[in-house]
């Protein structure tokens, strides 16, 4: 089995056979983390880029380390240290890192559609690593297979994502997997931060009360409010949000089920989550970090080429 697409561009463009794909992959290479000696020859023979222009750790990282354990040969590249800062443009850039010879592009941008514009202009790979308020392919991709590992499933799974969803790439690219492998989704957060046609366009529940919200999920994906993204004020106070859609010890105590709590990071701590529920032991946060290394192994696996039999 191979994937439909060259490139990782987004949810979005994939089919459900590659989504299981990648996360069947991933499952393997969770076991090869797994061992004494963490490090495959699997694309010993690749050269990828890492090509930030917007500040990152987890991903970056992540991203590094996943090229490490594949023994890939790596650039990184960062735009406030480059000629980016002197007036080049993106095209440029790339073309000059791909006159090196290099095999995958992992790409971070600001813009909305950074990653797409590349696609169509040079040859090599493609993976998106976060544009805009647009997508995040491999945060979804790793919070479902964090989902599936917890609770057996994704199929019939009911799932919150809870905060600024208005802002958030990452909830857009888990609508669209989680809708694709048949979960149930609501969306929960103030109106403000609520795009007005999410409902209708992507399939979605929306519920404006956390407590309602949480009792009806199996798992509650929350997210960061982005107040670096906002041009406007769209809350009263970071106080006032935590009062209404922060969650507590309290409020998870006062459920009649245990639910899984999720994270991408960076947690605002006593905003969004309090530290008594982010370090909890219904918190699956640190084992979706964990969890990104071998989902992004996975993808750069499959997008150079190799299938699973030959891993």
């Amino acid at each position: 089995m191979t994937l439909s697409a060259k490139h990782l561009l987004g949810i979005r463009d994939l089919t459900k056979e590659d989504i299981s794909l990648f996360l069947q992959t991933a499952g393997q290479f969770k076991e090869v983390l797994q061992r004494p000696v963490k490090k495959v020859p699997s694309l010993r023979d690749v050269t990828i880029v890492n090509l930030f222009f917007e500040n990152s750790t987890r991903t970056r990282i992540s991203f590094e380390l996943a090229e490490k354990r594949l023994s890939a040969d790596t650039i990184n590249f960062t735009a406030q240290a480059s000629s980016v800062s002197k007036g080049e443009t993106l095209l440029d850039t790339v073309n000059n890192i791909l006159s090196m010879k290099v095999d995958m592009v992992i790409m971070r941008h600001s813009a909305s559609g950074a990653p797409h514009f590349l696609a169509k202009h040079i040859p090599a790979a493609i993976v998106n690593a976060g544009d805009g308020i647009n997508e995040h392919p491999t945060q979804a991709l790793l919070d479902a297979f964090s989902i599936k590992e917890k609770t057996g499933r994704i199929e019939g799974a009911k799932i919150a994502i809870i905060g600024d969803i208005m802002h958030s790439r990452v909830a857009q690219s888990n609508i669209y997997l989680l809708k694709k492998m048949g979960a149930e989704v609501t969306v929960c957060g103030p109106p403000t931060l609520i795009p007005k046609y999410i409902s209708e366009a992507l399939g979605v529940r929306v519920n404006y009360d956390l407590k309602e919200t949480l009792e009806w999920c199996d798992v509650a994906n929350v997210l960061r409010i982005q107040l670096e993204r906002q041009n406007q004020v769209l809350f009263s106070s970071l106080r006032e949000y935590n009062l209404s859609y922060g969650i507590s010890k309290k409020i998870l105590d006062s459920l009649h089920k245990e639910i899984v709590i999720m994270h991408p990071g960076p947690i605002n701590r006593g905003v969004e989550l309090d530290s008594d529920v982010a370090d909890s032991k219904q918190s699956i946060i640190l084992q979706q970090v964990e969890n990104g290394v071998a989902v992004r192994m996975a993808v750069l696996y499959l997008l150079a080429g190799r299938t699973p039999d030959n891993n």
